[in-house]
């Protein structure tokens, strides 16, 4: 039974998120009614959708772009995360290196440049999106942890990355709690963004350029016609030359696609504010974003009013690909993510939740982004970022347009976007896999790391499950 302690923390926690719920918020766009067309139609007004569609405007301002939107720009996981903007474009440089070692140096250096784009971008435009470049923290919360942190170390370090290794007393002068047994600092390497106000920012940058932006349109159709695509909502049509397929962890207009992404839950709690004496007790002076190191993990970080989101650990997947609207809240995923919290920053104890949430993420076997296209090179689409797609998007938005445009670039020649992941198999084997890896990553942060035949038959084949 839940402790009474972690109920009444819960007690007042609002259904929602917090960063949606912010009053920047837009009013939506007209829907599309009657028929038009494009040069380019852009299917989906996240992260990935919207920087398509400047981007798009950008390399060629003449060029008639359209972004449809099935509900509002920013509403699904663009505005739930947890606001963590990392230079990483594949995941995490462990999982990089496992599977691309040869094109790890590009990749980190093309992730480098794609987070300072982001930050130019930002002040081009004069977006407000927070946008805190106060790094990352990984911390161990177990000795077996530690090691692990140490051996990324220094595989972080030989191939030129800036990486810091701290012991207990150096991370606790960092984020004071009793739990850490080691960390790793990366100074630059990640922002701390107010997603909402990210996605809503590069919504006015894309009108602003002239993009036509239609949201509560959901497309229901794609169909080739004559030379270009067609695309049929529920009151109009779009007939496109080239259409930009962004709708990540929501099912594909290509059927082709779906094998290779499933949706999987991930919550987050957000705090009341914390008073001058609470956040003493625990420092967090650089306000780095953290997270810590284990198979099941969680992030946390502050927000600009000083509450701290705490989110992770579960990763929840639903037979059949659920992702119906009973799937936003788990009581039982809040009571763990606030009894861990409690245990993180004991020092904080009668500090209440204000908000709680959850959101679906696209999640592929090799847990970062894949591309291809269709209808002879007229459709493309990229997908699959696994829970690390805040930066990465706009990465994956230039690959798209430069599949598109038919350029060959630096990005294009890269293994990592010539190659796809393992598709999913499909239902029952789809959810028994997924439960028994989800079992064995949880026996395996039970027993010091220790990855059973499972997982390490997993490993061999390069596949996975991750949030």
């Amino acid at each position: 039974m839940t402790d009474a302690r972690i109920l009444a923390a819960l007690a007042d926690a609002q259904p929602g998120s917090y960063w949606l719920a912010d009053p920047a918020r837009p009013e939506p766009s007209t829907q599309l009614v009657g028929q038009t067309g494009a040069d380019l139609v852009v299917v989906g007004g996240g992260y990935t959708g919207l920087w398509t569609a400047l981007l798009a405007k950008e390399r060629n301002p003449g060029r008639d772009v359209v972004v449809l939107e099935s509900h509002e720009a920013g509403w699904a996981a663009s505005g739930r995360n947890g606001g963590f903007c990392a230079a990483s474009l594949t995941h995490g440089t462990g999982n990089g290196l496992a599977r691309w070692p040869d094109d790890m140096p590009t990749l980190l250096r093309l992730g480098r440049d794609n987070l300072d784009g982001i930050e130019a971008t930002l002040d081009r435009y004069g977006l407000d999106a927070e946008w805190e470049r106060s790094g990352a923290l990984d911390v161990a919360t177990a000795p077996w942890q530690a090691a692990d942190l140490r051996a990324h170390a220094e595989e972080v370090k030989a191939l030129g990355e800036s990486i810091e290794l701290l012991d207990a007393d150096e991370v606790r002068a960092l984020v004071d709690s009793p739990t850490y047994h080691a960390g790793l600092l990366d100074r630059t390497g990640t922002a701390m963004v107010h997603p909402a106000k990210l996605a809503w920012g590069l919504r006015e940058a894309c009108l602003s350029l002239g993009v036509r932006l239609h949201e509560r349109t959901e497309v229901t159709s794609l169909t080739k016609q004559g030379s270009g695509v067609a695309l049929g909502t529920a009151y109009g049509s779009v007939r496109a030359a080239r259409v930009a397929l962004a709708t990540n962890v929501f099912p594909s207009l290509l059927k082709r696609v779906r094998p290779y992404v499933v949706p999987v839950w991930d919550y987050v709690l957000v705090t009341e504010p914390l008073s001058a004496e609470q956040r003493a007790a625990i420092g967090w002076q650089g306000r780095q974003g953290v997270g810590d190191a284990g198979n099941q993990f969680h992030y946390y970080r502050l927000t600009a009013d000083d509450r701290i989101l705490w989110g992770g650990y579960d990763a929840v997947y639903h037979f059949g690909n659920g992702m119906g609207a009973e799937h936003e809240h788990d009581a039982d995923v809040y009571a763990r993510l606030a009894e861990h919290f409690f245990e993180t920053f004991p020092a904080l104890e009668g500090l209440r939740f204000a908000w709680r949430w959850g959101g679906a993420i696209d999640t592929c076997t090799r847990f970062c982004a894949f591309w291809g296209t269709a209808v002879s090179g007229r459709v493309g689409y990229v997908a699959g970022y696994t829970g690390l797609g805040v930066g990465a998007t706009r990465f994956g938005a230039q690959v798209l347009l430069d599949l598109l445009d038919g350029v060959e670039s630096e990005a294009t020649a890269l293994e990592m976007v010539r190659s796809r992941p393992v598709p999913f198999p499909p239902e029952p084997l789809r959810s028994l896999g997924i439960q028994l890896t989800r079992r064995s990553i949880a026996r395996a942060d039970a027993k010091d790391g220790h990855r059973d035949l499972w997982l390490r038959s997993l490993d061999r084949l390069g596949l996975g499950f991750d949030s």
